[in-house]
């Protein structure tokens, strides 16, 4: 065999490898979501369903529309402000597992011991459990004749007449938020905090560097994939939930998640609901791309 033939490149057949994954997600991904895209420039039917004809912008422009001003009130943006509660029930929440996930992570990956594994195990618990079933358990602890408010009488801080109202507030969905999601934020960061080489920070120690600073410009760069990812795993599901402020939050807390369902199941509203999931979705996309572009890359190493 000559040397020029050992040399030629052999033809690659690795996208075969990636033919099934791009089958299934086209199948069971792509097509089903063309359906909710052409809907939304669609008619609704009162009936229910959508009218094929007479396509539009309608239904965006209607999600956008906000009532005139006048004698003094403010215009009120109805879906805008949904929307705008929905971004900030999935940044604090984000942000308040980051604070309680990252320190958590830090002990199980650097001083829980012979402990750990028990400690892994007690967070994974839980998902063995249903998500219904687990935020049900929170109307039993918050409700005014719940756990939580007969300890409080117990301890003396309130009385039957003065109990403290928790139930369908947005403390509730913020407490069931954050206790459903945290293992998310958690094991991201412990892969990445476990995988830190030790002797860096030791490095950094012997070389005079306080334990603020080692964390600051060791710990945490290093530990930056587990971050973005976990933000990333934490932010893009709580977007769209559903189930948490259904039954913490009561009608008083409306999310994306519960506009785009009243607007399936009770309004009949097809059309109107697909430009709202749409406007959820396009908003998403734009939010991963940048997080992908800012983390270089990172948000995929630790996992």
């Amino acid at each position: 065999m000559s040397g020029a033939s050992l040399n030629k490149p052999r033809r690659s057949n690795a996208w075969l490898l990636l033919l099934p994954a791009g089958i299934w997600y086209a199948v069971f991904f792509v097509v089903p979501m063309l359906f909710p895209l052409i809907f939304s420039f669609a008619e609704s039917d009162p009936t229910g369903g959508v009218l094929l004809q007479n396509f539009s912008v309608e239904n965006y422009a209607r999600f956008v529309q906000c009532t005139p001003a006048a004698n003094g009130v403010l215009p009120e943006c109805i879906y805008l402000r949904v929307f705008g509660q929905t971004l900030l029930f999935a940044i604090l929440g984000t942000l308040g597992c980051l604070l309680i996930a990252y320190p958590l992570a830090y002990f199980l990956a650097t001083r829980a011991g012979g402990w750990r594994t028990t400690l892994l195990v007690l967070i994974i618990v839980p998902f063995w459990t249903s998500f219904l079933i687990r935020t049900y358990a929170w109307q039993v602890l918050l409700a005014d004749q719940g756990i939580l408010n007969g300890f409080f009488i117990a301890l003396g801080f309130v009385t039957d007449d003065t109990r403290i109202r928790m139930l369908d507030t947005p403390f509730a969905v913020y407490l069931g938020i954050i206790y459903n999601y945290l293992p998310l934020m958690v094991f991201p960061l412990y892969v990445s905090l476990e995988r830190l080489d030790k002797s860096l920070l030791e490095a950094s120690k012997d070389l005079g560097a306080t334990r603020l600073a080692t964390f600051r410009q060791v710990t945490l760069p290093l530990t930056a994939p587990g971050l973005f990812t976990g933000i990333l795993l934490t932010f893009i599901p709580l977007t769209g939930e559903y189930i948490i402020p259904s039954l913490l939050g009561g009608s008083k807390t409306l999310l994306m998640g519960n506009l785009v369902a009243n607007q399936f199941l009770q309004a009949r509203d097809w059309a109107f609901g697909s430009a709202s999931a749409i406007v959820l979705i396009a908003t998403l996309v734009l939010f991963v791309l940048l997080w992908f572009r800012a983390s270089g890359g990172e948000a995929v190493e630790a996992v």
